[in-house]
């Protein structure tokens, strides 16, 4: 509006979300759409957060500028899901990422890795990790894999994400890619209070962020715990790429709100190996709360994802 100046005044404006009706960062969105002369707002969806809430829908209506809601609301909703998830539950938004065979396998063992995607998924996953503020990972995924988690399209390598590592006893290497190259793209371990006070200095003096977090029952990272501290931080947009335990595990914490299936066209074989859906994130998929909400060929693979059903 500001680059349009006068040309703005009677204009119809169209927006993704309610503008907002706070002094945040910048002043209220308002208060520039009245002082623009916007004659007619179009807003597709009211923004949760409770600084704003129907306010600012409110403002411009009663500074009689007319207000219609609801255009396009469930495609703006998917677009916004990172802010909504964070302002509703306190905690990002967790897109669930898993790869298995045709048989239903992601792995032929724990610790033995199985090469299931092609390139074009493979190129799929990196355009995932670049709209994403952080990747998860857990300790059993960082040391069988040693990845590095980062984005490495054209162009977007400075989009990688705050890789994030669940690791309850600090059992991460010195010598990993995601220890090595912390001074580069910022790595973030979350801990448990109980891990060993020498094995924690030791990742920050490399540059690693270590933060700890109370356990759960069983000594793990408490998953609920990390990621409300994640969303205290203000990252919106979590994906995990670990493996199918910890998969299981968000699922049992009912921690997922979007999931991608990825399947090969190859299988693991008659000797089957570690199954890619868990029992808690298969019962998850097939109820009622979760819906398939698109299915596409990426070269030889297909990837099916689900969403969780709006309140």
């Amino acid at each position: 509006m500001a680059d349009a100046g006068d040309a703005a005044r009677g204009a119809t404006l169209y927006v993704t979300l309610e503008p907002c009706s706070h002094h945040g960062r910048t002043p209220p969105c308002t208060d520039a759409i009245v002082t623009a002369g916007i004659a007619r707002v179009v807003s597709a969806m009211e923004d949760p957060d409770a600084r704003v809430s129907g306010r600012g829908h409110a403002l411009l209506r009663d500074a009689g500028i007319p207000v219609e809601t609801g255009l396009l609301r469930s495609q703006a909703r998917r677009d916004h899901a990172g802010h909504v998830t964070r302002v509703t539950l306190g905690r990002p938004h967790l897109h669930l990422k898993l790869a298995r065979t045709q048989d239903g396998f992601a792995a032929a063992s724990d610790t033995e890795r199985l090469r299931i995607t092609g390139a074009i998924a493979d190129g799929a996953v990196h355009l995932w990790r670049a709209h994403a503020d952080a990747i998860l990972v857990g300790i059993g995924t960082a040391r069988a894999d040693d990845p590095s988690l980062t984005v490495r399209l054209p162009g977007l390598a400075p989009r990688s994400p705050l890789r994030v590592v669940l690791d309850s006893q600090l059992r991460l290497s010195s010598s990993s890619v995601l220890v090595r190259s912390a001074h580069d793209v910022p790595t973030l371990v979350v801990t448990t209070r109980g891990a060993p006070a020498h094995a924690k200095r030791m990742l920050e003096s490399l540059g690693v962020e270590v933060v700890r977090v109370p356990a759960d029952e069983r000594g793990r990272v408490d998953l609920h715990a990390a990621l409300a501290m994640l969303g205290e931080r203000g990252l919106t947009r979590l994906c995990s790429e670990g493996g199918p335990h910890l998969a299981d595990a968000l699922a049992e914490a009912d921690l997922v709100d979007t999931c991608t299936l990825i399947t090969g066209p190859g299988t693991c074989g008659p000797q089957g190996g570690l199954p890619a859906v868990g029992p808690h994130l298969g019962a998850m998929l097939d109820g009622e709360r979760f819906r398939i909400a698109e299915s596409l060929d990426l070269g030889a693979d297909r990837a099916t994802t689900y969403e969780r059903n709006e309140a």
